[in-house]
């Protein structure tokens, strides 16, 4: 367990100095108590509604869900925590290396946040620890933690006992976020146990498949706020001479950090040939005004739900004639995918609708081997050298949201009203692809949206970009017209 965990000192730097003890008494007097003022976050009892329905899928078994640990980014250097997502779908804590239990009970469950104590000024920790207050800032304790929550917090020295006291065979774990939990809790039957913990994982994962209206409208805030960040980008982008990726790169991650918790994923910004890289994140290029430019950004909101949209754009403002021919294709391709979007359709089949669009652009670009049909057929499937991926995802808390769900009611599962998806087919010809036209390598193309299905049909939260082909040149030119902004 970590110092504060087995209630050693905590752990000193290499640098740190020793520590004369008049400075230790001085630091010691002359503070003053500011408390925080806290209330009930007004998502509570959504968070507390969703412990209630994992609860029900388990009577009886011991539930244990950790947030996650910091990680090393280079000797004493963390990355910036953001908390397993499973953890703060159950709970809203942002704080690393805290455990959520879910102790079996007559009633069901009594949920437990073990996390964290303050690092107060009742001992030398505040200004010696890197936790510690003068260094992170005011923390909360754990009254505090438990009154915004709306959820009973336990300090983390008492996890031990808890993980100690769990029924062997009859607890089930979150694995694979935090090592201390995965030593402590040892699987009763390894086989068994590996069921027994990915059947909770599957579970969580298939609660989070139908959003309620708080969740569709921290995802049409998110998308919003990217919506903003493509116009950002645009607004900088010169029609008529060369900009490094990472200055666009940059710009969204700029409107990321002040709309929102961060980015939702690392931004894809392929300029020419990097756009045919399906996850090109080096973005290590520059734009080349005749070419086109394919970026692939999302917006992470404060309670980390997450777009994803994907755009690309005429440099110089104006598609080619066969840039804007293969463009159409993958329009076409999206429209029939969104068309096909409807409660009771399975997902693979909104799949079929538009890789067949696609085979059938490929097919008039005198691109296919074979004919449409025989290209689409399972044996074959050879029109996807030049689209690897699938129509799109599950969206939501996560990027690619509900990942653990059982393909029965993913994949080959019925799309149900509530589901959040992205439809995303795309186009791409590698540079060194001789079985295509020497015009056409280095092209690659992408139009994604987030979509919500609806009752009788689907909703587009990412309407505010435009899709088309003309409409894309029109917004560029608008955008550039209106010239740079900073964020307000």
């Amino acid at each position: 367990m970590t110092a504060e965990n087995s209630g050693t000192q905590p752990k000193t730097e290499s640098h740190d100095p020793d520590f004369p003890q008049a400075f230790l008494s001085f630091m010691r007097q002359g503070w003053r108590e500011d408390p925080l003022t806290v209330a009930p976050l007004p998502e509570v009892p959504n968070y507390a509604k969703r412990r209630a329905a994992l609860s029900e899928a388990f009577p009886g078994e011991t539930l244990i869900i950790p947030s996650g640990n910091e990680k090393v980014r280079a000797n004493d250097t963390d990355y910036h925590f953001r908390p397993g997502s499973d953890f703060f779908y159950l709970t809203g804590d942002h704080d690393p290396d805290s455990v959520l239990i879910l102790h079996p009970s007559g009633s069901g469950h009594d949920a437990v946040l073990y996390t964290r104590q303050r690092n107060s000024k009742d001992t030398d920790r505040f200004f010696r620890d890197r936790n510690g207050e003068l260094w992170v800032g005011r923390t909360h304790t754990l009254a505090e933690k438990s009154t915004e929550l709306g959820l009973p917090a336990a300090a983390l020295h008492d996890l031990g006992p808890a993980l100690a006291g769990a029924a062997p065979g009859r607890t089930r774990v979150l694995r694979g976020l935090d090592p201390h939990v995965d030593r402590a809790v040892l699987p009763y039957e390894p086989d068994r146990s590996r069921l027994r913990d990915r059947e909770l994982t599957h579970v969580i994962s298939e609660l989070k498949l139908v959003k309620d209206e708080w969740e569709i409208a921290q995802l049409q805030a998110a998308v919003d706020a990217t919506v903003r960040g493509f116009e950002d980008v645009a607004r900088i982008l010169p029609a008529d001479r060369s900009v490094k990726e990472r200055l666009l790169e940059g710009v969204f991650g700029l409107r990321a950090r002040h709309d929102g918790n961060d980015v939702g994923y690392a931004s894809i910004v392929g300029a020419g040939p990097h756009a045919t890289i399906l996850h090109w994140v080096r973005n290590n290029g520059v734009t080349v005004p005749g070419e086109l430019l394919l970026m692939d950004m999302g917006v992470e909101g404060h309670n980390l739900y997450t777009a994803d949209v994907t755009r690309t754009v005429p440099v110089n403002g104006v598609f080619t004639p066969l840039q804007r021919q293969v463009y159409d294709i993958v329009h076409a391709s999206q429209e029939a995918g969104m068309d096909a979007i409807r409660p009771g359709v399975v997902f693979r089949d909104v799949h079929k609708v538009c890789m067949r669009v696609l085979a059938e652009g490929l097919h008039d670009l005198g691109l296919l081997p074979v004919g449409v049909d025989q290209a689409m057929a399972d044996d074959s499937t050879v029109y996807r050298r030049w689209t690897l991926h699938g129509f799109g995802h599950m969206l939501g808390i996560d990027v690619h949201d509900c990942s653990a769900a059982r393909n029965e009611t993913y994949r080959e599962g019925e799309l149900k009203e509530g589901f959040v998806l992205t439809v995303e087919p795309g186009l791409y010809f590698q540079p060194e692809d001789e079985l295509v036209p020497e015009e056409l390598r280095g092209v690659g193309i992408r139009i994604e949206d987030d979509v919500l299905v609806t009752a009788d049909g689907c909703r587009n939260l990412s309407a505010g970009l435009p899709r088309s082909s003309g409409e894309v040149e029109q917004w560029l030119a608008a955008q550039r017209e209106a010239g740079p902004r900073l964020p307000g």
